[in-house]
């Protein structure tokens, strides 16, 4: 059978590494051949966290630089995720780079979402053709350009038996619902912050890119008072479909809602614990309450108090019910129980796009993004 390999490629919301992922789809189920995970270089992480988090307000060449810079990381890490394996570029059908995302506008008066990483650049140095771009094209049919990878989960995490949830703990939340009914539509939002508040925090207290074990957490309490503040933020209460990201969700956020030097930095990094259980259980209870199952992945799966605030916080929304009818609790694992490594499935996602893309099929789900209809996605950079 011929190659059908496919590389996929992202750095989320966190900016703190570009996950790669070279996937086999010869079987029709995609199989991952190999993947890693490649630190930026601190000079460019620093810059590409200072445009996500700033006003808005920037030189364009600073902005150009940043372009060619992320390009130029992107195909590095691709080029050596091959040579470790062993493998040509020209045997790799496509690489789908999703590419970094400095700013994600999609409730703006003209919504927009921008993502560096300059696709031709990618392609000259990689030798791979490149599928990138994925966004604008849901966002110019209306929708919200995210998230978009509730395709991939329904088609190879879905069940017949129970209704479940895929939650994907990024820099933000989001979470993919799965009824088992295949009558009814998948759907998918972000729920808000998880790992990326929690880095930033850990960042300006430790001087760590993120709370290694969760153990900064872990000295604190969280705090009834300042969880409060923080989830009477009117996104969290905006109907799907919905989008955001550290536009929204950073420091200067935090500091907006409450005085923050009156609170231990521990009680701070364990309330932002609560805040992510909090919402995400909360809205998996307003919008699938019958889930049985939740798939975590992402590289909050690694903060052991953030997984354990989760079982907890899923565990008291369930409805309340005579005990001899009370369901079993919903079950909390990472997509590993099933096959699929937690740290790439959505490199492994941006592959799987970007063969639908070369297949002229399209990429996204209109009743997750809210577009007017099915969209092919992105463009084609040829090798």
């Amino acid at each position: 059978m011929a190659d059908e390999l496919f590389l996929g490629l992202i750095s989320g919301t966190s900016a703190d590494a570009i996950d790669v992922a070279l996937v086999d789809f010869s079987s029709g189920t995609p199989t991952l051949v190999g993947a890693h995970a490649q630190p930026y270089e601190s000079g460019l992480r620093q810059g590409l966290l200072e445009l996500a988090q700033g006003d808005g307000s920037t030189r364009l060449d600073e902005v150009g630089a940043l372009d060619t810079a992320v390009a130029d990381a992107f195909a590095a890490a691709a080029v050596a995720l091959l040579a470790e394996i062993g493998i040509e570029p020209h045997r790799v059908r496509a690489l789908g780079s999703h590419g970094q995302t400095v700013w994600h506008r999609p409730h703006a008066q003209r919504p927009f979402s921008l993502q560096l990483g300059d696709p031709s650049r990618i392609a000259e140095r990689s030798g791979c053709t490149v599928v990138a771009d994925f966004r604008r094209r849901d966002l110019a049919a209306g929708g919200q350009g995210a998230p978009l990878l509730c395709a991939l989960h329904a088609a190879v995490l879905a069940c017949p038996d129970e209704d479940r949830a895929v939650l994907n703990l990024g820099g933000i939340a989001n979470l993919t619902l799965l009824p088992a009914d295949p009558g009814q539509p998948v759907t998918g939002f972000d729920t808000g912050p998880a790992s990326g508040l929690l880095d930033a925090w850990a960042q300006r207290h430790l001087g760590t890119a993120f709370d290694r074990d969760g153990a900064f957490a872990a000295r604190g309490q969280s705090r009834p008072e300042l969880l409060a503040r923080w989830l009477d933020e009117p996104y969290f209460a905006l109907p799907a479909p919905k989008s955001t990201g550290r536009e929204v969700f950073n420091l200067d956020w935090l500091s907006r809602r409450c005085e923050l030097q009156h609170w231990s930095p521990a009680d701070v990094q364990a309330s932002l614990v609560s805040l992510t259980a909090t919402t995400v259980a909360q809205a998996l209870a307003q919008h699938m309450p019958g889930a049985s199952r939740v798939l975590a992945c992402g590289g909050g799966v690694h903060n052991p108090v953030l997984m354990a605030a989760l079982q907890q916080a899923l565990a008291a929304v369930l409805p309340a019910a005579p005990a001899a009818d009370r369901r079993a609790p919903v079950i909390l694992e990472t997509t590993a129980a099933h096959g699929i490594d937690p740290d790439y499935m959505e490199a492994m996602g941006f592959a799987w796009l970007a063969r639908e893309t070369l297949a002229g099929r399209p990429g996204n789900l209109p009743a997750v993004t809210g577009a007017r209809g099915p969209r092919i996605l992105g463009g084609i950079y040829p090798a």
